[in-house]
């Protein structure tokens, strides 16, 4: 077994300890004296399926509120990515640059959010969830603060990088506190609501920066954020924390408990695990795991074409079709249609064909759990619908065809795009289950956002050489390269899962 898959478990750990009585102890019987006597809430486990502590007993509309503060952050850290987008033409001719490396400032934004779980997993691993909420809009916001007064391109760079750095670690801890908050079975709606948020920042994004570069500045692009940064930070204000160790620690300290043993003898070697977790393992998986490297190949190229659009469509409605700033701003409205019905599509498969196999789990005895690949039907249905929207947009972007049609084919690109998103994110977790399946997502996050950075710099140069039609007609082709992936882990999933190097789930 690789040494990537032998790491503490803290579930494994017991603590010897001499419990001391408190207000708060609960009791339990005690049959010898037919009474009951004070028994002190445990250091390292939930008191009980019914502690009311744990997360995933607060009330219904508790952990539904819950699910709010992490999609807010996560909206504002990718509308920050795309709402630069409009004020290209002017950024190149305030600094004197070229077209490349006007769009410098989005490609290092963007591949700063792919550190997230890097930074995320030390915070959240010693100081929980919360902390990492309250700390990274605030800094996000400073950066971003700067590079709105940046006196030249190099300086707005760094500063978006850094600003991108800083927002990224409550992208990469939602997912996290959705599982805190939800049982398996009940997380597809929470999850697909919260994931739509992050999707939704970068197709509103250009929509409100067209107007704002208009109308004032590119420079109150920057500064927008802010705003979106602070209505964000009140929600954080009312949360609380969801991360189990956290709460039994704060709750252990409350009581005076002895805290659990670490299973770290020192801190380098908590370092070296946590290392593990957010960049080894990650790697690891993404060239060793099957389901891991093609699904997120799947979705990293499918978020490129996305960030791709960002530069070709003002070059496309512009060229052809003359429209100003605002009017190409506007055309990124369809790509937030196409998410509202690809977060509706999530729900609507999860209760026609996910819940009833829950059922009849429960009827069977097996607790509910529930083959992940009945997760998969949003990624195969919207596997259709990337292809359709690419070359529909590919052949009806021209002079003599109607602007509502290039428009329009941008709705089903959105909706397979992140309808496939949403089934590989459950798909992945439900598979490698906690600690295992953040790491798969950071494997997933890294290929993303990298992919993500890198094509938005070549997308002008291939859709001037190959013409429009081409130029989206080879994305396209590749969409339907691609289109078996969700296909063939549904039906051979179960098989891979069962080779697996790692722990899986054996459903």
């Amino acid at each position: 077994m690789s040494e990537l898959n032998r790491h503490p478990s803290h579930s494994t750990l017991t603590l010897q300890h001499t419990p001391r009585p408190s207000q708060e102890a609960t009791r339990i019987a005690d049959p010898e004296k037919g009474g009951s006597v004070p028994k002190t809430p445990s250091p390292d486990d939930w008191d009980g399926p019914d502690d009311p502590e744990n997360p995933l007993n607060w009330s219904r509309w508790k952990r539904l509120w819950h699910v709010v503060p992490p999609a807010l952050v996560s909206f504002t850290a990718t509308f920050a990515s795309s709402v630069y987008t409009p004020a290209f033409s002017e950024i190149k001719s305030d600094f004197h640059v070229g077209s490349t490396v006007a769009i410098l400032p989005l490609s290092l934004y963007v591949l700063a959010l792919g550190a997230g779980p890097i930074l995320a997993a030390p915070i959240s691993e010693t100081y929980g969830r919360h902390v990492v909420y309250l700390i990274s809009a605030p800094l996000g916001a400073l950066f971003t603060m700067g590079a709105g007064f940046s006196p030249s391109i190099a300086a707005l760079c760094i500063l978006r990088f850094f600003a991108g750095l800083t927002f990224s670690p409550a992208l990469a801890i939602g997912a996290g506190t959705i599982a805190d908050v939800n049982r398996p079975e009940h997380r597809a709606t929470p999850t697909s609501i919260y994931i739509l948020m992050p999707f939704l920042g970068p197709s509103l994004g250009p929509v409100i920066g067209s107007f704002v570069s208009v109308r004032k500045s590119w420079r109150w692009t920057q500064w927008t954020i802010i705003f979106f940064a602070i209505f964000s930070m009140l929600s954080v204000l009312t949360a609380q924390e969801t991360y189990k160790k956290t709460i039994l620690l704060r709750r252990a300290q409350r009581l005076h408990i002895p805290p659990p043993p670490s299973p770290f003898p020192t801190s380098g070697a908590r370092i070296k695990f946590l290392i593990s977790v957010t960049l080894i393992r990650p790697l690891h998986m993404l060239f060793t795991e099957p389901i891991v490297g093609f699904l997120s190949l799947y979705t990293a190229f499918n978020f490129s074409v996305l960030f791709s659009f960002f530069a070709a469509f003002p070059y496309v409605f512009r060229s052809v079709y003359h429209f100003s700033t605002i009017e190409s701003g506007l055309v990124f409205i369809s790509i937030g249609i196409g998410c509202l019905l690809a977060a509706t599509t999530a729900i609507v498969c999860d209760k026609v064909f996910y819940q009833p196999q829950v059922a009849l789990s429960h009827a069977a005895g097996n607790n509910g759990v529930v083959a992940p690949e009945y997760r998969l039907y949003p990624a195969m249905f919207g596997s259709i619908g990337l292809p359709l929207g690419l070359f529909w947009f590919a052949w009806t972007a021209k002079a003599d065809i109607h602007w509502i049609a290039p428009v329009l084919s941008a709705i089903p690109f959105a909706w397979g795009n992140l309808a496939i998103f949403i089934a590989a994110a459950t798909y992945l977790v439900d598979t490698y289950q906690a600690l295992t399946g953040a790491s798969a997502m950071a494997a997933n996050g890294l290929l993303r956002y990298t992919f993500g950075a890198v094509f938005p710099l070549f997308t002008l140069q291939m859709y001037a050489g190959m013409g429009i039609g081409w130029a989206t007609s080879l994305l396209g082709f590749v969409t339907v390269a691609l289109m078996p992936i969700p296909w063939v882990i549904f039906k051979w999933g179960h098989s891979i899962r069962m080779r697996s190097s790692y722990d899986t789930l054996k459903a």
